[in-house]
Order: structure tokens, then C-alpha cells, then sequence
């Protein structure tokens, strides 16, 4: 057994989840490291004394492995590796009663909204002057930014504002000021993130804000990308295509869920939005910004998708050839709305329409990848691999999207740019030499 001396003050931080819950973790970073804290993130050794676990309950699968590890850890505080066990997040907000029960070791269970609670039983100060600031865990050269917090759309199999609450927008100010802040440190790439991008600044402005704000972060010097994340169709404002257009350093992509590709099942989902203006908005804003890479997620197996619903999904994925696409199973979410239908398509059918969707949406990317051979990109690369040095185009986010890879006998540093000439395309992956 390891003696308490060898591990005092130090805490090891767990994040599960998406990049939100990976901001979460860093301000957390940020606010132990303020005060005195030996602080690490994802540590593989078993040698902190705290372990802060950042949970994911969005899902079925997420909650399954934000269950597991905190077994994990409730084992390794039972066989004396660690000495406390805290669990926060959004798993921990929308079930602590019930866990604090079933897993009576964790010492503490806290909510997407109480840092500060979690601070003070760590013995830790809430530092005022820290906001804003942000030590990354992520590479120093891109950083999420996270513009707004919960939301207030009633998207029917959500469970978002069950445990993030409503929509709370960041101010312009202190998001730029945060920007500038990283831009000092090296960020290169900020990737804006929020449940809903496109509802922003209507509680504090009383308007859609989005522009304004994508305005005035590319001003701050230093930021040579601006990424949008989770962009919502329904009453999307048009204005941020303008300034995509105007604004050479932000990028043409978008990120927009737009669920399903039937109009039945779009209402069943509470989406407001049909399959026919959909259509309508992607096409007008490929009109608008020629070239734009759209990504977006479907759900397939919600409740009442027959086959033939499910048809005019995969019609619409054909139609309109998503630059990328992930497809999901539909999860039965206690206490939302769609929890009140009988959850009706077999686990089975479900897995085979997401493989189906997957199968054609493979087809698509290994096309649209054909055509860009020939083509020289601006790359940032992230990593080095095997053989080769790997980035991104503009065209693509980081862990979900294409890869560019290079030989590293062409050496380049890591967090830098270069223009990259593609020689050879595959469904996921770029191949090409390094061109001045």
C-alpha cells in the first residue's frame, strides 16, 4: 500500500465526454493550479491522492463508461492506491441521489454548475481573477472556447437541459479576453463550442450574437482559425456566413446536427425545422460560401421510424452529400419527452440502419477525398506518428474529422502551418508533400 505522504496535494483529473466537459476539466486545472495544487490531467499512474472524475451522461454508452470508471476508482481508493474519489458532471448532476447510494465510496457527488462547491471541499479558493484564464490540456496550438453554457431548445430525446440547465451566454468581452490570453500562449486555432452556437447572445443581447462575436475574435492577434461547433438549423442567422465570407481566418466549416432526414420524424423530434427547409438552408449556405465543409450527426431508431422513415433519411444523406457525417443509435432518455413513446426499434435494426447510413456516408467522403487530389492546402499539424507528421486543413476538427499525413522526413513543427500538396486521398485520410 503507498503511504498517504508520497501522494499529498496532488489530483488527477478524469474527463469523459465531449470538448465541453474537456473546458470544464481545464478551468478546474486552472483553479487547483491557482492554489498550490499538483495537478494532472488523465494521468496514467495511480499516484494522486484526489481523484476528480468528469462525467458523461448524454447517452446510454456514456453513462456506461462514466459508471466504469468510476468503479475503477471507488476499487482503487478501496485497495489504498488513492485516498478520495469525487465525481462531477453531467452523469453526477442528473443521478447523484441515486449514486451516492449505489456507490457509497465516492466521498463526494457534485453538479455541472457547482465548481465552486467542489472547490471548497478540496480546500481550494474560487479565484475570481482566474476566469479567463485557462491552462489547456489539450496541444498548446488549438483550444476549445465554450461561448455559452445549456440550452434552451425542447429537442424531444435530449437530456442536455436536464443537467446543463437553460442557456447562459458568455459576454463578448470576457470570451475575447480569454481569446487573447491563449493567443499569448501560442493557440493558433480556437474551435467555438456551446450546445447551440446559434442562440447566442439573445438572453444577454436580446438578438442572435454569433456575428459580432466571431468579428471581434478575429481581430485577436495571434488566431489564424475560428472553428464552429454544434450549430443549431433552426432559425440559423445568416449574418455568420457573411462574416465567414469576409474573414480569411475563419474557417469554412460548420458543424450542424441536423438529426434526421424525415420530416415526420423531425417533428416527432421537436426539432422545428423540415426536411424541405433544410434542404433549403444547406444549399443556401453552400450558395453563400462556396467550398464550406458541412458536418453533421444523425439519430437513427427513434421512436415510430419505420423503414420507410428511415428511407427518406437515407435518401436525404445521398441527396445531400455531407462533407462528414456521424451516425448514432437513439438512447431512451429518462425524463424527456421522447421517453414517453415506446422506445419500439430493436437494438439490432438500430445498429444496422447506423451501420447502413455509415456505409453510404463512407462512399460520400471517399469521393468528395478523390476530388481534392491535386489540390495544395494550408495544414496545421497536431502530432507526430509512426511515419509521418499528421495535421488538418481547414477543413476539418480535431479527433473527429480528415487527417492530412506527410512523410516526417519532411520535417515540419508541430503546431505550425504548412501548404500541403495531396497526392493520394482514402475515405478518412489526406495523403501529400509539403510545397512552399
Amino acid at each position: 500500500m503507498k503511504t498517504k505522504g508520497i501522494r499529498t496535494n496532488k489530483v488527477n483529473i478524469v474527463t469523459l465526454g465531449c470538448s465541453k466537459n474537456l473546458v470544464d476539466s481545464e478551468v478546474l486545472y486552472t483553479q487547483l493550479k491557482g492554489n498550490g495544487f499538483d495537478v494532472a490531467h488523465e494521468s496514467k499512474k495511480d499516484n494522486s491522492q484526489i481523484v476528480v472524475i468528469n462525467t458523461c451522461g448524454f447517452i446510454d454508452n456514456a453513462k456506461e463508461e462514466s459508471i466504469n470508471t468510476i468503479l475503477r476508482y471507488a476499487d482503487a481508493k478501496a485497495a489504498g492506491i488513492v485516498d478520495k474519489v469525487y465525481v462531477t458532471g453531467c452523469l453526477s448532476h442528473r443521478y447523484k441521489d441515486e449514486l451516492s447510494v449505489e456507490i457509497p465510496t465516492v466521498d463526494a457527488w457534485f453538479g455541472t454548475n457547482e465548481l465552486p462547491r467542489l472547490l471548497k471541499t478540496l480546500k481550494a479558493d474560487y479565484k475570481h481573477e482566474l476566469v479567463g484564464e485557462r491552462l489547456l490540456t489539450t496541444p498548446s496550438h488549438y483550444a476549445y472556447l465554450k461561448i455559452a453554457e445549456g440550452c434552451d431548445r425542447p429537442c424531444s430525446f435530449c437530456a442536455i437541459p436536464i443537467m446543463r440547465g437553460g442557456h447562459v451566454s458568455r459576454p463578448i468581452d470576457e470570451l475575447v479576453k480569454e481569446a487573447k490570453s491563449l493567443a499569448k500562449r501560442g493557440t493558433k486555432e480556437l474551435i467555438l463550442i456551446a450546445q447551440d452556437l446559434t442562440y447566442y447572445g439573445l438572453d444577454i443581447y436580446k438578438k442572435r450574437n454569433l456575428s459580432d462575436l466571431m468579428a471581434q475574435l478575429s481581430d485577436v492577434e495571434g488566431i489564424e482559425w475560428i472553428r464552429l461547433q454544434y450549430a443549431y438549423p433552426a432559425g440559423f442567422p445568416m449574418d455568420v456566413l457573411d462574416v465567414m465570407n469576409e474573414r480569411s481566418n475563419i474557417c469554412k466549416y460548420l458543424d450542424m446536427p441536423l438529426q434526421a432526414g424525415s420530416t415526420e420524424i423531425l417533428k416527432s423530434m421537436r426539432r422545428g425545422i423540415t426536411r424541405e427547409k433544410t434542404e433549403d438552408l444547406i444549399n443556401t449556405i453552400r450558395d453563400k460560401v462556396p467550398g464550406i465543409a458541412l458536418r453533421t450527426t444523425l439519430i437513427v431508431g427513434h421512436p415510430g421510424e419505420t423503414e420507410a422513415l428511415f428511407d427518406e433519411t437515407y435518401e436525404f444523406v445521398e441527396k445531400m452529400r455531407f462533407d462528414r457525417l456521424g451516425a448514432f443509435q437513439y438512447s431512451h432518455e429518462d425524463n424527456t419527452h421522447s421517453y414517453t413513446m415506446p422506445d419500439d426499434i430493436p437494438a439490432e435494426i438500430k445498429q444496422e440502419r447506423a451501420d447502413v447510413i455509415m456505409e453510404l456516408q463512407q462512399g460520400i467522403s471517399h469521393e468528395l477525398n478523390q476530388q481534392k487530389i491535386g489540390n495544395t492546402y494550408k495544414v496545421l499539424f497536431d502530432r507526430k506518428e509512426g511515419g509521418h507528421f499528421i495535421g488538418r486543413t481547414e477543413f476539418d476538427s480535431p479527433e473527429v474529422d480528415n487527417e492530412v499525413l506527410i512523410p516526417a522526413s519532411q520535417y515540419v513543427r508541430l503546431g505550425d502551418f504548412a501548404n500541403v500538396k495531396i497526392n493520394a486521398a482514402e475515405e478518412f485520410d489526406l495523403y501529400g508533400d509539403v510545397v512552399e
